[in-house]
């Protein structure tokens, strides 16, 4: 997809001191990550987290509440939230989101990883499966906790497109690269497109791996898999 020249905003919430870095740090520990229980209780927290900050930029209106005393006005957003992910590291990071957009609709995409030589330094992205509302003129929040390559995010995003073209785009996720950001700055409309993440690391190793990152996201979630 071309893009005009305006440039996709990209938030990198490390860059101001507060909580996340406590998450982050656990997360990233190669001893703490041996209880996936935590592990994923932090990935979520992030997702909360990025949710509560991600708030910020949507539209909103004043309404009227009647309380047990009177009438309160209050303001609440009028977006109508899809939330998606990608199977299946991202669904703790998913459940993050929800728990704070919890009247959004959500859709889900698999979106995973393949290598095309013995030695694991060619890497595909293969696609398969695809549940998803309409999300024509509604704001989508792709949550994956790892933008490495951008590969997966773009096709990822490509699948949800066959169900409508969205009013604005976030993409969120817990760490991510120089590289990523690139690819998804060349593939993704930036009039209306925003990346956000807890942190930027420095590029991938041979296997397409962020380093120093902190490993699978799947994996340290739910198990090796074969």
């Amino acid at each position: 997809m071309e893009t005009d020249n305006k440039e996709i905003e990209v938030i990198n919430l490390s860059a101001t001191d507060s909580i996340i870095g406590q998450y982050l740090c656990e997360i990233r520990d190669k001893d703490y990550q041996k209880n996936r229980l935590l592990f994923r209780n932090n990935i979520e927290r992030l997702g909360e987290y990025e949710a509560f900050e991600v708030s910020k930029r949507l539209q909103y209106e004043q309404r009227e509440v009647t309380t047990p005393l009177g009438l309160a006005k209050v303001r609440v957003p009028t977006d109508k939230i899809v939330l998606a992910t990608i199977f299946r590291a991202g669904l703790p990071f998913h459940m993050g989101f929800l728990n704070v957009f919890d009247h959004a609709a959500n859709a889900f995409v698999s979106a995973y990883r393949e290598y095309k030589d013995e030695a694991h330094h060619e890497v595909g992205i293969h696609v398969e499966y695809l549940a998803t509302p309409s999300i024509e003129d509604k704001t989508l929040i792709i949550a994956d906790p790892m933008l490495a390559t951008g590969g997966s995010m773009e096709l990822g995003y490509k699948a949800f497109l066959t169900k409508g073209t969205p009013r604005r785009i976030h993409v969120c996720c817990v760490i991510a690269t120089p590289q990523g950001i690139d690819h998804i700055k060349k593939v993704l409309p930036a009039d209306r497109t925003t990346i956000w993440c807890a942190a930027i690391d420095p590029g991938l190793n041979e296997h397409a791996y962020i380093v120093p990152g902190f490993g699978d996201a799947g994996d340290l979630c739910y198990g090796d898999k074969l």
